[in-house]
């Protein structure tokens, strides 16, 4: 028993430390490099955040278990909109929330939130047909998102940012540039992995734990999602903390909220569809 809680304090530290000091950090630096927006930035941390829940489906699929994984989105995608306003919070930006196009983008959220259990009350099942739809939505989410103008930026900034958009489009051609995009971009990749791997081993180990302390299931299930939610925490956090430094709050809001919305629409859209294309196949 002492082991098994060892384990559980290692891998969860282990989490936390892959989240701050490599997810987020490799993250921040794909954005320098490549002078993004906060809203381009979000919606790469979203991405990123994904990975360990696209391992998780895809190995559930191949295990016939496609109708677990919508629990594993629904729980998910709650945790992190709970985990959201707790770093808007924390970080006494909820003031911020008052702009209309971040509203939106929330509304947006709790939409992916609502599909799910709308499928679990009429009792319908997610197969092939569902596909499609769901990547109607994914589209129509992507087109209303593109549409929003979330104006935070004063006018110097805005000229500050077309200076940036005109020398990206000069260093486009950059070989040092175009290589340390490849390097960010495979750790990220590699850290979204570390992560499955490290969520996998801690999900055994609680399993343990509940048989140990006859604790329900659904409980376990509860707390592994919260600590595998822990990479989305922490760029809520970390974002929120990076532009407080430059007195430009609602910057990282805006880059909270998309990352939030991505992994929200990544989980439920893409990955699920995904799930059940793979289900399908195996079964044919």
């Amino acid at each position: 028993m002492f082991f098994e809680i060892v384990k559980f304090l290692f891998y969860s530290i282990l989490i936390v430390i892959i989240s701050k000091y490599i997810l987020v950090k490799t993250i921040r630096k794909l954005a320098e490099v490549l002078k993004l927006k906060p809203k381009i930035i979000g919606e790469i941390s979203g991405y990123a955040t994904s990975i360990p829940e696209l391992l998780t489906i895809t190995i559930s699929s191949f295990s016939n278990l496609v109708g677990a994984s919508l629990y594993n989105v629904l729980s998910s995608n709650i945790i992190n909109f709970l985990q959201y306003f707790f770093s808007i919070i924390l970080n006494k930006n909820f003031k911020c929330i008052k702009n209309k196009a971040i509203r939106i983008q929330l509304l947006l959220s709790i939409i992916t939130i609502l599909i799910p259990v709308i499928f679990f009350m009429l009792k319908i099942e997610t197969n092939l047909i569902t596909v499609p739809i769901f990547i109607i939505l994914y589209l129509l989410f992507r087109v209303i998102i593109n549409k929003i103008d979330i104006k935070y930026l004063t006018k110097e900034e805005n000229l500050m940012e077309k200076e940036i958009e005109k020398e990206v489009k000069e260093e486009s051609k950059n070989t040092v540039k175009n290589k340390e995009t490849t390097f960010y971009v495979l750790i990220l990749i590699l850290s979204g992995v570390l992560l499955y791997f490290i969520g996998e081993r801690l999900g055994n180990v609680l399993e343990n734990l509940c048989n140990i302390f006859n604790i329900k299931q659904f409980v376990i299930g509860i707390l592994l999602g919260v600590i595998t939610s822990i990479p989305e925490l922490i760029t809520f956090f970390e974002a929120q903390k990076h532009y407080k430094k430059n007195n430009n709050k609602l910057a990282g809001v805006v880059e909270t909220t998309n990352n939030l919305l991505t992994s929200n629409m990544v989980n439920l859209f893409i990955i699920q569809s995904i799930g059940i294309i793979i289900f399908a196949l195996i079964n044919m």
